[in-house]
């Protein structure tokens, strides 16, 4: 069984895009030599504008080799009102900025959109920008991510070395330069060929990391920002391990608490954190079937995957529905029908930007049995144990390391985040907010799931009226929580989920 809130949204796989070309990106705006991008209109829809810029893969060496930056620009609907560009960016690592702007018209609000120019780019390594591609055979071989001893932890380190190789093989040098580090200074180069002074930024998830590291290497350049759902990048292993194990533990608390007072769900009145625990424990022996495949059986970890992916939205009652689905053994009635493919950039660029690495069978017991004793129900974090085990056994020297935040030239920044999000929990906002108070203002978002900009009212008024006025909330400013709306497995929503590191585990 698949990830039930794979069908609610997430990233397409991306086409190709009927675009225009740039010239190399090296001047300022206003400079003859400045680089401009021939737009096009997009394949679909056709009111969005496509392009791609020329740019460097090696920034050290920009004369070397390039790749084309893919690019999507939704023009402002009220063009005397026009503001200035606000790029855009989902997350993963590996959403697609481009398919962001052929959607913000959904997303962002009619005030937004006639301000501003949306403009959203794929970075490099990612969808339609030279994607890290992986061979598909290599990429099934995956051994155990939980190693049983340290014969086990040599294989998964020998592993990830064979897959770096086969990725660097079929997508070229910028399999070796896909860090965040080297992406701001492509957003600095999309800066220029947009002909801006200084632009406007709005990034989700693992987009508040490049929105962040914009602001410190090129703050200046910079009008307004606004962070979502932050990531905290001044953490080790150890307190990225246990923070990432103890939100998505939260969430599930969270789900218990709205199965006990919320009629709509499918275990109400019922224990169910004993449901979910004797769920977990026939799985683990081997005796919950997957409906959808009845000759495999599903583990834990599927099960828990499931779950996880659902406190995003958070999708709270096709969760209790697949749960109860599961098991009693029948067909669950929303399942995401997993397509092969050879796109592969989340380890790429999360193992260049963290220098997370574990050096034996011995520390990473340690480190599951600390994700396990902080979150005994969901057996620590999905993504976060996914993303450690991915960078196991490759070099531990990182293109682009953990710092703390450094924001001397930026405006006030506007954060985001949600009380109760499952995959960048409140505490990472609350230290990365700490990091730099003199330019942050963190608006908290009581409620649930992961991304904050649309939940609310008060979240989009907020939101929009920083972006258009340069209005920031008061400090420790709150928005309340509103309850998810019912809705049935049948009739899933439409919030997009980020990539992850596999088809399983949604990313950031």
């Amino acid at each position: 069984m698949r990830p039930i809130t794979r069908a609610l949204g997430g990233v397409a796989a991306a086409p190709a895009l009927a675009a225009g070309t740039a010239s190399p990106a090296s001047a300022e705006p206003g400079d003859r030599g400045a680089a401009t991008i021939d737009w096009h209109p997009c394949p679909e829809p056709a009111e969005v504008e496509c392009g791609t810029l020329s740019l460097p893969i090696d920034w050290a060496r920009p004369r070397g080799e390039r790749f084309d930056l893919a690019v999507a620009r939704r023009k402002a609907t009220d063009p005397a009102r026009r503001i200035g560009a606000l790029v855009v960016n989902p997350g993963g690592p590996g959403g697609s900025g481009v398919n962001f702007a052929l959607r913000a018209d959904g997303y962002f609000s009619p005030e937004v959109r006639q301000r501003f120019d949306i403009v959203g780019f794929d970075p490099r390594g990612v969808g339609r920008s030279q994607p890290v591609r992986c061979s598909v055979e290599v990429l099934g071989r995956q051994p155990s991510v939980h190693p049983a001893d340290q014969r086990a932890f040599d294989a998964l380190a020998a592993y990830n070395r064979e897959l770096a190789a086969d990725c660097r093989a079929h997508s070229g040098p910028v399999h070796d330069h896909a860090d965040t580090g080297s992406v701001v200074k492509d957003v600095d180069a999309l800066r220029k060929a947009l002909g801006e002074r200084r632009i406007n930024y709005y990034g989700l998830s693992y987009g508040t990391l490049i929105g962040r590291q914009y602001a410190e290497e090129f703050g200046r350049d910079v009008r307004a920002m606004v962070i979502d759902s932050n990531m905290d990048h001044s953490l080790g292993t150890w307190r990225f391990n246990e923070t990432e194990a103890r939100t998505a533990e939260d969430s599930f608390r969270e789900f218990v608490a709205w199965c006990d007072r919320a009629e709509s769900c499918a275990l109400h009145g019922r224990d169910v954190t004993a449901a979910w625990d004797d769920l977990l424990a026939r799985a683990d022996r081997g005796e919950v079937v997957d409906p959808f495949e009845p000759t495999r059986t599903l583990g834990a970890d599927d099960i828990i995957g499931i779950a996880f992916s659902a406190f995003y939205g958070p999708d709270w009652q096709p969760l209790s529905e697949s749960l109860v689905e599961l098991g009693a053994g029948t067909p669950a009635r929303a399942a995401f029908a997993a397509e092969e493919t050879a796109l592969n950039p989340f380890a790429a660029v999360f193992c260049q930007d963290w220098a997370i690495r574990v050096a034996d069978h011995r520390q990473f017991s340690a480190l599951v049995d600390r994700a396990r004793q902080v979150a005994p129900h969901m057996r620590g974090s999905s993504l976060g144990h996914a993303a450690m085990a991915g960078c196991v056994g490759l070099p531990g020297r990182v293109n682009n390391p953990q710092h703390r935040l450094d924001l001397d030239h930026a405006p006030k920044i506007l954060m985001l985040n949600a009380l109760h999000d499952p995959a960048t929990g409140y505490e990472w906002a609350v230290d990365a907010h700490r990091q730099s108070r003199d330019t942050t203002v963190l608006l908290t978002y009581e409620g649930w799931g992961h991304g904050v900009y649309d939940r609310s009212d008060c979240t989009r008024g907020a939101t929009d009226d920083y972006l258009i006025n340069l209005r920031t909330p008061r400090p420790g400013a709150r928005c309340a929580a509103v309850e998810p709306a019912p809705v049935s497995a049948a009739t899933p929503g439409a919030r997009p989920v980020p990539e992850g590191p596999t088809q399983a585990v949604p990313g950031w």
